[in-house]
């Protein structure tokens, strides 16, 4: 049950009996995303982590909040489908745009784009929370395709830290929907 009413106009509604259908998973409610016990950020580059918040096996997607600690280039990437990006907290760009986010940005990601992540000296580490579908394809300097990350080497990293730093391999299983 959620927080009680005091004047709100919906007092002594009930809630939709039998709201989750057989079968279906519960969703995944996670508080304060953007925070919480280190050993829920698992490293991707130096002084870059990602918090994984969801994950789908099914759909090839997962959204994590995305944390680089210090200025750095986080990664050059291209991606086949969508992703969805709003910035928590820091300042980012891809320095083949024109825009730099902070706090409070959204930014869509079209399918069929390259580009570079990079994070800037701000007070606040970059903190973005993504939404992403499909695998993402590792670039080098020119371009070329270099190796690529989709959802299962996602998890596989995930599991390979939380089983390092004592949270065992199985929180993984408690993220997928």
């Amino acid at each position: 049950m959620p927080e009680a009413p005091t004047t709100e106009p919906w007092a002594g509604t009930p809630p939709v009996p039998h709201a989750l259908r057989p079968d279906a998973k519960p969703e995944a409610y996670m508080a304060k995303i953007a925070e919480g016990d280190e050993k829920l950020w698992v490293p991707i580059v130096e002084d870059v982590y990602s918090k994984p918040v969801w994950i789908s096996p099914s759909l090839n997607m997962w959204a994590d909040v995305l944390m680089a600690k210090k200025p750095c280039i986080v990664n050059r990437h291209y991606h086949p489908k969508p992703i969805w990006a709003y910035t928590i907290s820091g300042k980012w760009a891809y320095l083949e745009h024109d825009w730099t986010a902070t706090a409070g940005d959204f930014i869509f990601e079209t399918p069929g784009e390259s580009h570079t992540l990079v994070s800037y000296e701000h007070p606040d580490p970059m903190k973005v929370f993504f939404v992403v579908s499909g695998p993402l394809m590792w670039l080098d300097e020119e371009g070329n395709s270099v190796g690529h990350y989709d959802v299962f080497d996602y998890m596989r990293d995930a599991r390979e830290h939380y089983e390092k730093v004592g949270l065992g391999a199985d929180y993984v299983d408690t993220l997928i929907r």
